[in-house]
């Protein structure tokens, strides 16, 4: 049958490269893209004063443009209307003007001299004095262009001598024929009256041409030849109001802004200053410090919320110090009991090894009772013990004394020791991986005293299958498993099973004395190490335990080179036979075989065979401990401290005892 190790192996020789790179490679430009903006992220989320600022700033921003549009908006429309109603006004005034001024000529008769001095029949220097008598009145505000009117007739000629020349003229610099619309030409050609219309007005000095209105009516010269009129009415003064107007608004706006976030930036100061005391507070409470309170001022909401957390934290530290008067009343109480028992129990001792040495003389029913004795003492003593060393946990003066030591003497002596058990049972105990030394800094006797409670009960619930003890060491950590193939956990055991006096099935008897604390003292004990100790098991596949321990006590545990989970183990096998079942290749992968057939589901009963040796694997890289199904709090840290009197104790390993002991 293909082991797991064989399957992955192969897996990675047939599987195609890109398959593997491409995730990878998207998931690094992931990391890459976003690891500049995570400071910023961290902080957006934590500060709730940089979110109601930052929102009070982008929402004033936008009711401040929304303004700023609706004003420039109005102040345009007011600035164009004003404009085309000045334009208008002196549009008309200029046309009443040319009107006059062609009048006056044509009603002096047919002589050679007009009122001006000049012909009548000279239309040019008529139109270019009147051009230039319009536009000197407007001191530059506007222009005047005359241009010719198609709707003539014959043809204008440019000549300054034909009595017909209605050539484009303009005023400063005006080029007539390039500022004029052809549309607004056209209009005056059809109809009468005054038009108007936007334009860019072009000169000498503004080739590319300025916003103007420009106002024009068809007119008839004193000869009564038709010809154009124009008006044009730049809107530079206009543009230099509005933006004068524009830059107002754009200053008060960013005053406005400015000012509007640094009242809410003081408003929520005064929201957020009480709760930030509040979390700090809280968390030195947390941290140990019962004595923590909030400094209350005023009568407001905040106030009544400070005085209310007060009263909340004074119960908390009265009813904390109730438990933990309690708790050391108890822990005294056992630690007491259990030195007062020694004395008696000795004498006991005593009085039941004379017995039981003279159990030969005695009827039958009296030398079973002796043997009985003999049996509950032992287990008495033991359990006295237990307490004993439970008492000195829960007090923390537990010492631990590290030198480095092998595991496999360790193994050694621990199997020598459950040999007469296993054998009572029916069992092998066959150990892997003790071909390399097995070193680590450790505390030989606790060590040695959790690979017995784990070696033991894997003998006794293991119906009499063999139990296989496995050693690995790499990246820094080494590891013990210990596996059997007895009645197994069910699902939520794995950690119950830590638990003091737990047991499985309450109805089964304990046949080699265990008095219910040997795991909750092993797990102590790893933890004192800063070490892991966890365990997994299936109904009727059996169990594995497995102690993972810092090689050095400056290593910090990352991962351990042995896998909790056995290959064996029934879901691996189902696993396997799925895929032979399926005809796939050796390469193909689980996702291929996430749904087995129902042939192949739980084929495969609990073992009632010795289980082969398991192969020793390479050391896979380390997993956070999160990952295990089975993982036990702690933060994998051996943390050994010294006690004012000398001695050595321990300190709690998780991360918020840790914090307590700093502070």
């Amino acid at each position: 049958m293909t082991t797991a190790y064989e399957r992955e192996r192969m897996e990675s020789r047939h599987a195609d490269p890109l398959t593997g790179l491409l995730p990878v490679l998207h998931r690094s430009f992931v990391r890459w893209a976003r690891r500049p903006l995570q400071p910023a992220v961290r902080l957006w989320r934590r500060n709730i004063q940089l979110r109601v600022v930052a929102t009070t700033l982008l929402m004033s921003l936008g009711v401040v443009l929304l303004l700023g549009v609706v004003v420039i908006g109005q102040v345009k429309n007011g600035l164009l209307d004003a404009k085309r109603q000045t334009a208008q006004s002196q549009a008309v005034g200029g046309f009443a003007v040319a009107k006059e001024t062609a009048r006056n000529v044509t009603g002096n008769g047919d002589t050679d001299a007009g009122s001006d001095g000049h012909s009548r029949n000279d239309t040019a220097t008529w139109l270019n004095n009147l051009v230039e008598g319009l536009a000197s009145s407007g001191q530059g505000v506007y222009s005047v262009v005359a241009l010719s009117s198609d709707a003539q007739e014959q043809p204008v000629s440019l000549g300054s001598d034909s009595p017909g020349t209605h050539a484009p003229r303009g005023s400063g610099g005006v080029r007539p024929e390039e500022s004029v619309p052809a549309d607004l030409r056209k209009a005056l050609d059809e109809e009468s009256g005054v038009f108007e219309r936007y334009t860019s007005m072009k000169s000498d000095s503004l080739p590319d041409g300025e916003p103007a209105l420009i106002v024009g009516q068809r007119l008839s010269d004193p000869n009564g030849k038709p010809f154009q009129l124009y008006y044009l009415f730049p809107f530079d003064q206009e543009e230099k109001t509005l933006g004068l107007v524009k830059g107002t608004l754009a200053t008060a706006g960013i005053f406005v802004v400015v000012l509007l976030g640094a009242i809410a930036w003081l408003v929520v100061r005064q929201v957020v200053t009480p709760v930030r005391m509040a979390a700090r507070i809280s968390e030195r409470l947390a941290a140990g410090h019962l004595q923590e309170r909030m400094k209350v001022t005023g009568e407001d909401d905040i106030a009544r919320l400070g005085e209310s957390f007060n009263k909340m934290a004074h119960t908390l530290q009265v009813k904390i110090q109730q438990l933990e008067d309690l708790s050391r009343m108890q822990r005294r109480f056992v630690s007491d009991v259990s030195h007062e028992l020694r004395t008696p129990l000795t004498t006991v001792r005593m009085a039941a090894d004379v017995i039981h040495e003279a159990r030969e003389d005695f009827d039958p029913a009296t030398s079973r009772s002796a043997e009985l004795l003999q049996n509950q003492l032992d287990r008495f003593e033991s359990m006295l013990s237990d307490l004993l060393e439970i008492s000195r946990f829960d007090a923390g003066a537990a010492a631990l004394e590290a030198e480095p030591i092998d595991l496999r003497d360790v193994v050694r002596r621990v199997v020598d020791g459950a040999e007469p058990i296993a054998e009572r049972k029916g069992s092998r105990i066959v150990v892997h991986g003790d071909e390399q030394p097995v070193t680590v800094e450790a505390d030989a006797r606790r060590v040695e005293r959790v690979l017995r409670n784990l070696v033991v009960n894997a003998v006794e619930h293991g119906e009499g299958l063999d139990v296989h003890v496995r050693m690995a060491s790499a990246g820094g950590a080494v590891a013990v498993a210990v596996r059997d193939y007895g009645v197994g956990l069910k699902p939520g055991e794995a950690t119950r099973v830590f638990n003091r006096f737990w047991r499985a099935d309450p109805a089964r008897a304990r046949t080699t004395g265990g008095t219910g604390l040997g795991l909750s003292i092993a797990l102590e004990d790893a933890r004192l190490h800063g070490g892991w100790l966890q365990a997994w098991g299936e109904p009727g596949g059996g169990s594995q335990f497995r102690l993972t321990l810092p090689r050095t006590g400056a290593d910090g545990l990352r991962g351990s080179p042995i896998a909790l989970e056995p290959e064996d183990s029934r879901r691996n096998r189902d696993l396997a036979t799925a895929l032979s079942h399926r005809g796939m290749p050796a390469g193909a992968t689980a996702l291929d075989a996430a749904t087995p057939p129902a042939s192949a589901q739980h084929s495969f009963p609990a073992p009632r065979f010795a289980a082969p040796a398991i192969p020793s694997m390479p050391f896979t890289p380390p997993r956070p401990p999160a990952a295990d199904p089975a993982a036990l709090p702690g933060n994998g840290a051996r943390v050994v401290g010294h006690r004012a009197g000398g001695g050595t104790a321990t300190h709690p390993t998780t991360a918020d005892e840790a914090r307590e002991d700093d502070d």
